[in-house]
């Protein structure tokens, strides 16, 4: 797949950047995807991270069965200690209801399984801001001196929801007043490895995620140091992508090798969206074999 054409007849790839994401067009996902199609589409996803979908007007009940073509979709944790059972969930900001993603993370980084996958539905798109960024973990990785990949290759870091989640739980009227610390309670520290090797392609990707909470067996202001240098690195307009929202675009990326951020710039408008992920594996570290380097 060299980014702008395929073997799929009317299906088009075009690449976003020159590290990562790509715009899909000629598809519908509304309608039942050939296996030739979704072969197409989840081999885009590998090779690029993350990729879009124009003007895709998806029904919860077509929003689930694409997700059911790349796995099992999980419940929000925090819905299901509420008792909820629904693997869509929605996404609301608006006056009453302030941003509160609009900072670098992977989705439930803080859990032993994290997801492997998110599909996002724009529904209600604001006139201006709102948009979200990715950054490329692997590019992360292949950024670091060989040095710094041997030594981070070593480290585990351990991932918490962390006191700035826990406490905007408390405050949501969505899920009950005692849901912070059922959830705390249920999701002790995750530790995963601070390089992660993708289950598919076997890039490493540098795991870093808002989650992080401290590298094991370093003092905190040694880990602090460390981690505040490879969060860092996303930073770097260079390993991201910025997508501009408009009403019923899909966006479908791959947890184990990006960060995201939704950006806050629309506030107070109104910004709805529809979201699901896929149920993922334990993170691992696989070290590169010399016939593979």
């Amino acid at each position: 797949m060299d980014g702008s054409v395929c073997a799929v007849p009317g299906l088009r790839i075009r690449k976003l950047t020159s590290t990562f994401g790509a715009q899909i067009d000629g598809v519908d996902l509304r309608q039942p995807l050939s296996n030739e199609t979704f072969t197409t589409i989840q081999a885009a996803l590998v090779e690029h991270q993350v990729i879009f979908f124009r003007a895709q007007d998806l029904t919860e009940a077509q929003h689930r069965a694409l997700a059911d073509r790349f796995g099992l979709p999980g419940v929000y944790p925090p819905a299901r200690l509420a008792g909820k059972t629904d693997d869509m969930s929605y996404i609301e900001d608006n006056a009453e209801s302030p941003p509160k993603a609009d900072d670098w993370h992977t989705d439930i980084s803080w859990a032993a399984e994290p997801p492997k996958i998110a599909i996002l539905n724009a529904r209600i798109i604001p006139e201006h801001g709102g948009d979200t960024l990715w950054a490329s973990l692997f590019a992360a990785y292949d950024g670091l001196s060989p040095t710094l990949q041997a030594i981070c290759a070593r480290l585990s870091v351990r991932h918490h929801p962390g006191a700035d989640f826990l406490e905007k739980l408390k405050r949501s009227k969505q899920f009950g007043p005692d849901i912070a610390e059922r959830l705390a309670a249920e999701f002790p520290p995750a530790v995963h490895p601070l390089v992660r090797t993708h289950p598919v392609s076997g890039r490493q990707a540098l795991f870093v995620s808002g989650f992080m909470d401290q590298i094991v067996g370093m003092s905190r202001a040694e880990s602090d140091l460390l981690l505040g240098y490879l969060k860092s690195r996303i930073e770097d307009p260079n390993l991201q992508v910025r997508w501009r929202w408009r009403p019923f675009d899909v966006a479908i990326w791959d947890e184990a090798s990006t960060n995201h951020r939704a950006l806050s710039d629309h506030y107070p408008q109104l910004r709805r969206v529809r979201r699901c992920t896929i149920e993922g594996e334990r993170p691992f570290y696989r070290p590169v074999s010399p016939n593979e380097t």
